[in-house]
């Protein structure tokens, strides 16, 4: 096989990996909803299995941040989705919501490695001129899981029940893992021991990478803290059916896919920074229009989708170049910068997700007052990198 060829091949493996943590939270989400009926508990407590799974991540993430420091990392990548197999198959069997819970926190810690190890692979796989196209491919590819899982999801839950979501989750898995080991020499390694970085407290002593960070995961965070509660609020107050969260969703991944598409080009043309920060205003903008159609208790599914669509457009302009500019601006460390990133990212979605949780119930406006809040701290954060590129 020639190069070019086993790179690809590698790379939709590392894509995949990534991809099946992410479906972790969205191939469930369809289900939400109708737990309370199948396992007891209340929505506001439903709503903690999306919160345990992210939690689960971001304890994963740091952890395997660090163990890919020390060991091969291809190797804990093949462990790590070993074990997410075991406990997708542990949380089909749950007897009850309680021990859901637990089981998505596990779910969730062993899903995390992919999003940790998949940066170093990229830089390794590409030369340094089309790495960032690279991360830029994998990006849009990730985007398609929040459109497309929900849709399966749903899809999993009309001809069975909200088991079969965990199985297929298992299947795929163990079909992921053994592919990676059937191609494990050909992953790259790093050439040299890291030596930049002593450990993340070193990195979070960079105000460059602070910045980058902090305003990537309130952005994302933002988004995400919307879409976790989406659900429930559009089947319970708003009176909506979940397909019609289905629909928001794709409207809202084809906007970012397309913008995200245009941001290395909108970055070579007007610079990074500023390309960062006219997306990062977009956001909040738009979630202050939502704000204000919730207050007047507006339900119009025709009105909602052009202002979530706002919203991840402004998210795609600023998301992979900012990703992006936080790796490189840990100066060699990348799968610890990774692991700092999308850890911030989960802390932010899991706590927006934890406080509005007693209100799911009021209404559209507490999820968009919390969304509009963490946008515009992801502008605040931007503030030091004034004098900055």
């Amino acid at each position: 096989m020639s190069t070019a060829p086993k790179t690809s091949l590698l790379f939709v493996l590392i894509a995949s990996g990534t991809v099946l943590g992410i479906a972790g939270t969205d191939l469930v989400l369809p289900a939400i909803p109708s737990l309370p009926l199948q396992l007891g508990g209340t929505v506001e407590i439903a709503q903690l299995v999306l919160a345990a799974y992210v939690f689960g991540t971001l304890v994963g993430l740091l952890i395997f941040g660090e163990l890919g420091a020390r060991f091969d990392s291809c190797m804990l990548l093949v462990a790590s989705l070993a074990l997410f197999g075991v406990a997708s198959l542990a949380a089909a069997a749950s007897p009850s919501i309680e021990w859901l819970i637990v089981l998505r926190f596990t779910q969730g810690a062993f899903g995390s490695a992919p999003a940790v190890f998949a940066p170093g692979f990229i830089q390794g796989l590409y030369p340094q001129d089309k790495a960032a196209s690279a991360m830029g491919r994998l990006g849009s590819i990730e985007s398609l899981a929040p459109a497309l899982a929900p849709i399966a999801g749903a899809y999993l839950l009309e001809i069975g029940s909200w088991k079969l979501s965990f199985l297929i989750l298992a299947l795929l898995a163990a079909l992921v893992g053994a592919a990676i080991l059937w191609q494990q020499a050909y992953f790259p390694r790093p050439a040299q021991k890291l030596q930049s970085h002593s450990g993340y407290l070193a990195i979070l002593k960079n105000i460059e990478f602070v910045s980058y960070a902090s305003s990537q995961a309130l952005s994302l965070g933002a988004l995400l803290v919307f879409v976790f509660g989406a659900p429930a609020v559009l089947t319970g107050p708003l009176d909506k059916e979940i397909r019609d969260f289905v629909i928001l969703q794709v409207f809202g991944i084809v906007a970012f896919i397309l913008a995200a598409n245009s941001s290395a080009w909108l970055a070579m043309k007007f610079g990074t920074l500023r390309t960062i920060r006219a997306g990062t205003t977009i956001m909040p903008v738009a979630f202050l229009a939502i704000l204000i159609y919730a207050l007047a208790e507006g339900k119009n599914l025709y009105v909602l989708v052009p202002m979530w669509v706002v919203v991840n457009f402004g998210f795609g302009i600023r998301g992979p170049i900012g990703f992006h500019r936080a790796i490189i601006a840990a100066r060699g460390d990348p799968s610890r910068a990774a692991a700092i990133v999308v850890a911030a990212i989960l802390s932010v979605a899991t706590f927006g997700t934890v406080v509005v949780a007693p209100y799911i119930l009021v209404g559209l406006w507490p999820l968009t007052i919390a969304s509009a809040i963490f946008s515009a701290l992801a502008m605040v954060s931007l503030t030091p990198l004034r004098n900055s590129n």
